[in-house]
Parts: structure tokens; sequence; C-alpha cells
């Protein structure tokens, strides 16, 4: 095996291992640790310290230590976060949060990082284009990498399924206060909620465990196996398009200045918004409420497996029905084809912010409320992106006008 596919793998394995652990342990914080939004309120710690860290951690630390140690470094940061939850509490589970947060960027700069690198490399070993090599193993990445919310989910189901040997559905469930009908308030008073739910202390340590030592493999995996690319050589090259963090900061907010990208905030923050109600509202009001924590993680696979299928679908139908009636976030590489660094880092900071806000109002909020919330977000977000397509319509009609009128003056000083 070419040494270059070889380390391609072991990221790839690495990060299917880690997220398998994270995937499957953020989809039950909210049914796990509801007691006064514990779970909820970690998450959303998670990605209020991903924002900050974002901004300087990534840099400084890959060119401290190198990509492969960045990689390891983070993935312990992810491994706390699963100790933490072992004595769930304001004193573990915060702290290890943060952690986490400032791991997390840092662990993605530096697959992206190793992942370029190497596929450069490489293609300049066999004489290929740099570009379609980076392509090919990015899509090999994310074919290894999708399946983490398929097994993470299945674990949690499979050993949380065993509360039905002990009479865990023994009575007959009352809805009166799941989906749309939960409320704080409520969960005092409902014989139904997700504390007298949960499962045994066995049960839950069983699964911490798998989850741990699934981090920890993942660690060991990278550290043994993966090879370090020295960044030294890439380094020099690049040395007059390295600025300092602060600059790339002001890049960012000064690319609030294109209107296109301040109409494209509210449908930005909708995602983080949606996802965030998916993983701290739904799966705790809708599944664990009304079928039991054993089914959500039955019910994340759906949604993964779904979301999978239909990404390989519409991907292949934009190419006949254009973007609007199939509409994806690529939409800032379009729009932003000039300046695409500092769109991209918005579409992750508003996207982020959309999280942290979810998660914040999570526990506050009947879920009635949050529905609302959300459809009003995305009527506010889609309508702000019809202004965009239309605005980018009218540039390009009028450079076709443009273009036909100097083709016919061209012609007529022929003639």
């Amino acid at each position: 095996m070419d040494r270059h596919l070889k380390n391609i793998l072991v990221v790839s394995f690495g990060f299917l291992l880690l997220f398998t652990a994270f995937g499957g342990l953020q989809s039950l914080q909210s049914s796990l640790n509801a007691d006064q939004g514990l779970g909820v309120a970690s998450l959303s710690i998670i990605y209020g310290a991903l924002i900050i860290s974002s901004t300087f951690v990534p840099p400084i630390l890959i060119k401290k230590i190198g990509c492969k140690w960045t990689i390891v470094a983070s993935m312990c940061c992810y491994i706390t976060y699963s100790l933490g939850n072992f004595y769930p509490s304001w004193y573990t589970l915060i702290p290890t949060s943060v952690i986490l947060g400032f791991g997390g960027a840092p662990l993605w700069a530096a697959k992206c990082t190793y992942l370029t690198e190497s596929g450069n490399r490489y293609a300049e070993k066999v004489g290929k284009v740099g570009k379609d090599i980076v392509n090919q193993y990015f899509g090999l990445f994310f074919l290894i990498f999708q399946s983490s919310g398929v097994w993470g989910n299945l674990i949690s189901s499979l050993i949380f399924g065993q509360t039905l040997d002990a009479g865990y559905n023994a009575s007959l469930p009352n809805y009166t206060h799941c989906g749309a009908n939960d409320c704080p308030y409520n969960e005092v008073i409902n014989v139904n909620s997700t504390s007298s739910k949960k499962p045994t202390t066995s049960l839950i340590y069983t699964l911490l465990g798998i989850y741990t030592g699934s981090g920890v493999l993942a660690v060991l995996m990278v550290t043994i196996f993966l090879d370090n690319i020295n960044l030294k050589k890439a380094e020099k090259e690049d040395n007059e398009d390295d600025e300092p963090f602060w600059i790339k900061v002001l890049e960012t907010l000064r690319h609030l200045k294109d209107e296109r990208q301040c109409l494209l905030i509210p449908l930005t923050m909708w995602s983080g918004f949606e996802q965030g109600f998916l993983a701290g509202d739904y799966t705790k009001s809708y599944v664990t409420c009304s079928l039991g924590i054993h089914f959500v993680g039955y019910v994340m696979i759906c949604f993964a497996a779904t979301n999978a299928i239909c990404s390989l679908i519409f991907g292949k139908l934009s190419q006949y029905t254009g973007r609007i009636l199939l509409f994806s976030f690529a939409l800032y590489g379009l729009l932003f084809d000039d300046h695409k660094e500092a769109g991209f880092a918005n579409y992750r900071l508003w996207e982020s912010l959309g999280f942290v806000i979810a998660y914040g109002y999570s526990t506050f909020l009947c879920v009635s409320v949050k529905l609302y919330i959300l459809l009003a977000v995305l009527a506010i977000g889609m309508v702000l992106y019809a202004c965009v397509e239309y605005g980018e319509h009218k540039k390009i009609s009028s450079k076709r006008v443009l273009q036909e009128s100097d083709d016919s003056l061209k012609t007529q000083t022929v003639m």
C-alpha cells in the first residue's frame, strides 16, 4: 500500500473511532443528563469554546507541534468529555466541554492540512494534478467518517435496549407531555419524563466505557501508525501568505460588508438551530419521552443514513435542477469565490452561534415555542436567500447584456 494512502486511512479510521463515541454521546446528552439542563448546557459550552478556539488556536498549535501531534492532542480533549460523563455534574461536564471545544478547531484544521499536504506531495511524486488527488483523499475520508453516525448510535441502542429485559416499559406510557407539549415546568410532574426512563447505572457505565475505549483506540492508532509530515518546506513556500490570526479575524469581520453575506446569516444560523434542536430537543422530547432512550440511537441512525443518501442523490439532481430548487451550503464557495476563506469562516461562525443559542435556550422554553422559532428563522432565511439569488440573477443578466453589446460594437466596427 502506498504510504500516503495508508496515512489517509489511519486518519479516517481514527476520526471514525473518535466520533463514534462523541456523536453517540452528543445525541444522548439531553436525555441522559436532563437534570437542570446539564446535558444541553454542556453542548452549548462546546460550540461556544469552538468559536473562540477557531480564531487563534489551530495555526499556533499546528506550527508548534505539527499536524500529527495536534490531531493526537485534540483527540485527547474529546476523551476528557467521555470521562466527565461518568460522574456528570456542573463541575465535571462544563470544564471538559470547554476542553473539547478548544480541541475541536485544531483537530479539524490539522486534519484538513494533513490531507491537503499528503495529496499535493503524492500528486507531485506521480505527476498528477494536486487538486484531483486532494479531492480523492477528502472523498475517501468522508466516506469512512460519515459512518460514525451509524456505529455510535447503534452501540447506544443495543446497550440501552437491555433495559427492556428489566421491565423498562412495563407501564402504559403517558404522552401528554411529549413532543410539542414538553415544557421545562412539566418535567417534575411528568411520570413519563426522561429521569424516570433513565437506564441503570451499570448500563450507562458500560456505554461510557465503550465510548472512552473507542477514543483511546483512536489516539493509539494515530500515534503509532500515522507518519508525521514536515511542514517546514510548505511553510517556507507559503511564508508570504502566512498572516497573523488577528488579520484573519479582521478579514472575517470585514467580509460582513458584503451585502450577500449579511443576507445569508439567518439561514446559516438556522443550520445550527436545526441541528441543535435535533440533538437537544427532538431526541429527548419526541424519542425518549414516547419510545424510550434505547430508541434514540435507532432514530439517529435513520437520520444519518437518509442524510448520506440524500446528499448523493441531490448532488446528482442539482446538475439538472440548479441550486435554487436543491439548495446546499456549497453556496458559500460559489457566491464568495474571491474570498472563500473569509466566506467559510463566516459560515462556521454563524452556524456555531446558532448551535450555542439553540442549546442555550433549550432548558428554558417549551418545545412548541422552539418550533415556532425554527420556522420563523427558516422563513426569514429563505426570503433573504431569495433576495441573494435575485441579486445574482440581475448581475448575470447585466453582464450578459454588456457582453452582447460589446460583441455588437465589435461586429459593426469590422463591417
